[in-house]
């Protein structure tokens, strides 16, 4: 998985490790139905699925499972729960000298069918999610940003918002890595991309377009609460001060270009416009914003 981040290939490499383990802990089991041994205080404790490996990683890491597909993750927790709840009472059936139930062999087993089957999916989710993120910013790449962007026009529109497309380019980012190297212009992109999010409203998304270029869609009233939004991010940056293996720092500036989205207007016209918009504002100096004419 090289072409992951390393916190993607960590969290499926913890979900295989968990799941292995679940694997393990039902070897156990067969031990207590052959030979009456016990199987643990993981599979006879009433709460024992929050004891077992697999219970306590999922539980530490279910913030990121709900972002993913809450529902599905509820149902993790729930499948979970009725293993643990049917192994438990065939071990203690066992245990006591008596036969197990066909009802909690059936539940054991259709439970850990379907558990399998969910995590499965999720694996399947972090790693569609990952190739859709840049490793580097953590922010999303273009994959996607058609639909995000026809979800957010409508949105605008049925909250009676203006829906503005800016584009952002790092001044002189070329001399950035030409003077200190990529490794600092990496930790450039890095640190920006950190300063916008924490600038931004929640319900601002940025993208990573390509290279230093940046993509962020707002809803605004009007085109002057567009520019002080895009005046704040300006100076937001302009505080940056990036330390350097020299013991000097580096300051940034962007340059931003504002375009006004038409109700039925394309993502690719919007873009243009903006395009156009960022462009002027490089050429008439940079640390600028300059929002496009309808």
């Amino acid at each position: 998985m090289s072409n992951l981040s390393a916190q993607t290939d960590t969290l499926i490499s913890e979900l295989d490790a968990a799941v292995e383990a679940h694997m393990d802990w039902s070897r156990r089991i067969l031990r207590c139905a052959v030979l009456r041994s016990t199987p643990g205080d993981d599979v006879l404790e009433p709460m024992a699925h929050t004891l077992c490996r697999f219970g306590r990683w999922f539980s530490s890491n279910r913030e990121r499972f709900d972002a993913l597909d809450p529902q599905a993750a509820q149902r993790v927790d729930g499948v979970h729960r009725t293993m643990h709840d049917a192994i438990r009472s065939i071990c203690t059936q066992v245990m006591n000298g008596n036969t197990g139930q066909n009802a909690d062999l059936d539940a054991f087993e259709l439970s850990q069918s379907e558990l399998l089957s969910l995590l499965a999916r999720f694996k399947t989710l972090i790693i569609s999610q990952a190739v859709r993120h840049d490793p580097l910013t953590g922010l999303p790449l273009r994959y996607g940003l058609q639909h995000d962007f026809s979800l957010i026009q409508k949105d605008a529109q049925r909250n009676r918002n203006q829906l503005y497309l800016a584009m952002i380019d790092v001044d002189h980012f070329k001399h950035i890595n030409d003077k200190y190297g990529h490794p600092v212009g990496d930790k450039v992109l890095h640190h920006l991309a950190e300063v916008m999010k924490q600038s931004l409203r929640g319900n601002e998304p940025l993208y990573r377009f390509g290279g230093e270029e940046f993509l962020w869609l707002l809803q605004c009233h009007s085109d002057t609460e567009a520019e002080r939004s895009a005046l704040r991010l300006l100076a937001a940056i302009r505080e940056i001060s990036i330390p350097l293996p020299d013991g000097a720092s580096l300051t940034l500036t962007i340059t931003l270009g504002l375009a006004r989205v038409g109700e039925e207007e394309e993502l690719s016209s919007a873009i243009k416009r903006a395009d156009a918009a960022l462009y002027e504002g490089k050429n008439a100096g940079r640390d600028r914003y300059v929002i496009a004419v309808s």
